[in-house]
Formats: C-alpha cells, sequence, structure tokens
C-alpha cells in the first residue's frame, strides 16, 4: 500500500488468523484505509480473540467459546474472507452458507482450494474469488494474484483488488494459473529467505560475526532488489554491469551457473505445484 493511497471497503469478516490472514489484517487497518462497518475475525483460541480485539476497528470471536462464532462474523458482511486451512474448508463453507447476504464476495486464500469446490458449497447468489497473497503483505510489500469464479462482475474483482491493493500489488490471472502462481510469488519468499540464510552463513565462514553478516546479506539483497524495481532494468543486464570481465564477480558466477539454476527452480516449482493439486483433490467435488 503506498503512503498516499485512500481506501473504502465494505464490511468484511475474516474466518481465520494465522499468520496470512494477520498479514492481510495489517493492511486492512493500516493509515488510509477505512472499513465501513468494522472488520470481524474468527480464532480459535480465546486469548488470540482478546488480542485482535485490541486492534481498533476489529472485533474477535474465539470458535472454542461460542460455536455460532463463524456465523455470527457474516452476518452482514460484504466480504468474507476465507483463511482457514484447505482441509478445513468444506465444513466451514457448510456452516456459515446459511448466514450470508445474497451478493456477499467470498474470498479464498486457502492454497490449492478451487473455485469450483467453494460454488458447490454456497448458494448461487454468492460470489467466489480465489486469491494467494504472499507474507510480505505483513510490511506492505505482498504480490497477491486473484482469479474471478464463474459469478463474478467486473465490480467484485475490483473490489477485491482494491482490498488487497492495501498489502502490496495484485495481479489478475485465470483460475488454471493461480496454483502455478503460488509456486512463484506464494512460495517465493521463502526460496529468497533460503538463498539470504546460504549466503549469510558463508559470509559467517569467512570470518564476519553473525551480525556482520547480517547487514551484509540484508543489506545487499535489499538494496539489490530496490535498485532493480527503480531502475526499471532487466535484472541479467544488472548483474552484467556488477560482473567485470575477468573479475571475482565473474569467477563466483560461474560456479553459480554450473548448479543450472533455472532447471532447479523448475524443479522446485513443480514440486510446489504438485503438491498444491494434491491438496486440492480431496476437496474437488
Amino acid at each position: 500500500m503506498t503512503d498516499t493511497q485512500n481506501v473504502t471497503l465494505p464490511t468484511i469478516a475474516m474466518l481465520g488468523a494465522g499468520s496470512m490472514g494477520r498479514a492481510i489484517l495489517s493492511g486492512l487497518t493500516a493509515p488510509g484505509v477505512e472499513v465501513a462497518g468494522g472488520i470481524r475475525v474468527t480464532n480459535r483460541s480465546a486469548a488470540r480473540a482478546a488480542e485482535l480485539s485490541g486492534i481498533p476497528g476489529v472485533t474477535a470471536f474465539a470458535t472454542e467459546k461460542d460455536g455460532a462464532a463463524n456465523r455470527l462474523a457474516v452476518d452482514g458482511a460484504a466480504i468474507v474472507i476465507v483463511a482457514v486451512k484447505p482441509a478445513m474448508v468444506p465444513d466451514l463453507l457448510r456452516e456459515i452458507s446459511s448466514s450470508l447476504n445474497p451478493g456477499t464476495i467470498v474470498v479464498s486464500v486457502a492454497a490449492g482450494v478451487t473455485v469450483a469446490t467453494f460454488e458447490s458449497l454456497l448458494p448461487e447468489n454468492i460470489v467466489v474469488v480465489r486469491s494467494m497473497p504472499n507474507t510480505p503483505a505483513v510490511v506492505g510489500k505482498a504480490v497477491t494474484g486473484i482469479s474471478p469464479g464463474t459469478r463474478t462482475e467486473p465490480d467484485d474483482l475490483e473490489l477485491v483488488r482494491s482490498l488487497f491493493e492495501t498489502v502490496g500489488e495484485v495481479v489478475e490471472v485465470p483460475e488454471s494459473q493461480l496454483d502455478a502462481l503460488s509456486t512463484i510469488s506464494g512460495s517465493g519468499p521463502a526460496y529468497v529467505f533460503l538463498l539470504v540464510e546460504a549466503l549469510t552463513a558463508a559470509a559467517v565462514e569467512k570470518g564476519f560475526t553473525a551480525e556482520q553478516a547480517r547487514i551484509l546479506v540484508n543489506g545487499t539483497f535489499l538494496g539489490a532488489s530496490e535498485l532493480l524495481v527503480a531502475s526499471g532494468e532487466d535484472p541479467a543486464e544488472l548483474r552484467r554491469r556488477v560482473t567485470s570481465p575477468k573479475g571475482t564477480t565473474e569467477r563466483a558466477i560461474e560456479v553459480l551457473a554450473s548448479a543450472d539454476l533455472p532447471t532447479l527452480f523448475t524443479r522446485a516449482t513443480d514440486a510446489a505445484l504438485a503438491r498444491a493439486r494434491e491438496l486440492a483433490a480431496p476437496t474437488t467435488p
């Protein structure tokens, strides 16, 4: 979300307040964002619900204390974000189905659960949109993929886009591409963190303290990313500018290139995609 952005959204219910739910919540409660009617959040733990209720504009319900918590949260909400684990989705949708107002937009952040599954378990007058945000939503730097369902009108999708723009950038793709998108931007932060871990370990091995290594590596990744965005240049061109002929960087790049990183990343994202399809299989009607 940019500092100058002002967004007004209708009443929102968020079912599930795990790491992704809390990340989205951080955007919805940021300065410049107004949620008319407030945000209702459900969570299993009473202690966590009490913590969430301390956030201005948020009312939290604990399912362990109130069996009707999810139904109470969605009653009158214009947008319902389903942020529970994929295996929990079918039972949750059956639970809230009769409590949704006609025209409610149900937004899924459950990996691998298809629009068809959602639409089969909800009334025909309920709109479904699938989404795949990533964890940099916590700092307003998410990349979120969104895909319309068969009942989604352009205005519905625009509203969901506005919701996710509170935590970063949004890319609209057909549902057939959403699982693939999840292997790039959804899982992508973990790939970056793994690279940071590896380079930090190499720095420590060369005699730097853990704190020095953290500054060197974290600062380099941050600076390189910001340079890439600010310059608008192709990453290959920026790499070439750092890589002087017959220099030290060229020698390092030769070693990394020998690992065939493009093929390695293809294998990794293929494995993630296969797992997403496995997660979808049990809940496909």
